[in-house]
């Protein structure tokens, strides 16, 4: 049995290509018709392939590392094994994921699983569904009435395009996905097994049962998302849940109605952030965030892993911890923690046993 590396074999680039694409330096021997076949971390590269090492950890890597080149800063240049040539540069992973980029762009935006073009014929499109030439829809994917979709958009195996959803040009619908109520903008990015549309989790609690509070709004995806896979997007209640441009969603986050997402915001797995919440410009969210209903997070803001959004957090701030509170503020309270368990555990073990009253009655 072969073993597929999933990935397609690119074409090689020349040490001289690299330099122009990253703005790298050739430093010492390294020939610029030198051609470079793949890139690899130090521990794996082989002399045909592009390794990086940013970080003074790795350098015993870098000491026995076979890459034909390397990406690396000036202060690291010592340290690197006479026969790799080097490329000198100020940010060497960037420069190396740039060089990937270049390598390996097929692999930016998702294709047909099935590998064919156009609308495969174990596909379901409604009669009045309007594609573009250049879509592709794979096996057991379902395009519903007066859905509109745009040129070079890929729709996976079993996805759902749901009544007039209309979705941009060269975009990708994983495999398994719904989307329903939503109009997504161009070059988005969605994952298999995403949800978007559905109703949102909206209910006036009462002695007598819940009563469902109509969701009569949309989901709006603007361009240049990708959305990891298994998340979901309510469609707004009375007000459309928005997810603003460029901002990049992981695996298994839920955003709930009435949400708005500002641009280029990055959210971190299993986070969950609850109605009408509003994300600003440029936030960052740690994995397995929450964040309140009708909560804001500022433009800029960052918050930690495993935070729990309480209150408002102001622009460009730094939270963490349950509740969320600046994070040197934090710092210093579980710091403050961990010494008083510290003393009041001396003092416990250290505390005489036979002469006190707790021991006294003990004894008795």
């Amino acid at each position: 049995m072969t073993e597929p590396l999933f990935a397609p074999e690119p074409s090689p680039i020349s040490l001289a290509e690299i330099a122009a694409l990253t703005g790298a330096q050739l430093q010492g021997f390294a020939s610029p018709d030198l051609r470079i076949a793949s890139v690899a971390p130090l521990e794996r590269a082989g002399p045909h392939d592009l390794a990086f090492i940013d970080n003074t950890k790795f350098i015993d890597q870098l000491a026995v590392t076979r890459a034909g080149a390397c990406l690396i800063t000036p202060r690291l240049e010592a340290h690197a094994p006479p026969h790799v040539a080097l490329l000198r540069v100020r940010d060497p992973y960037k420069a190396f994921v740039a060089v990937a980029r270049k390598l390996f762009v097929t692999t930016l935006r998702p294709s047909s699983m099935f590998g064919v073009s156009g609308i495969s014929s174990g596909a379901i499109v409604h009669p009045t569904a309007r594609l573009e030439s250049g879509v592709t829809v794979d096996p057991g994917a379902v395009i519903g009435p007066l859905a509109e979709i745009g040129s070079g958009t890929v729709v996976g195996a079993g996805a759902v395009i749901g009544p007039a959803v209309r979705v941009g040009r060269d975009c990708s619908i994983g495999a398994g996905a719904s989307v329903i109520h939503t109009i997504i903008g161009d070059r988005v990015i969605v994952h298999p097994g995403c949800r978007f549309g559905q109703d949102g989790f909206g209910y006036i609690m009462g002695a007598g049962g819940h009563l469902k509070v109509p969701q009569v709004r949309r989901v709006i995806i603007q361009d240049d998302v990708e959305i990891g896979a298994g998340t979901c997007i309510d469609r707004g209640a009375f007000r459309d849940t928005v997810v603003g441009e460029g901002t990049k969603i992981d695996n298994m986050v839920q955003i709930a109605h009435n949400v708005s997402i500002g641009r280029h915001c990055v959210i971190v797995a299993q986070c969950g952030i609850a109605g009408s919440a509003t994300i600003e410009d440029f936030v960052v969210l740690g994995g397995r965030v929450s964040v309140i209903d009708h909560a804001t997070i500022g433009e800029g803001a960052q918050l930690a892993a495993t935070s729990s959004v309480h209150a408002d957090v102001p622009p460009g701030a730094r939270w963490g911890g349950t509740p969320a509170k600046p994070l040197k503020q934090w710092f210093r309270e579980m710091l403050t923690l961990e010494r008083l368990t510290r003393t009041g555990s001396v003092q416990e073990h250290s505390a005489p046993s036979g002469n006190s009253e707790n021991g006294n009655r003990s004894s008795t």
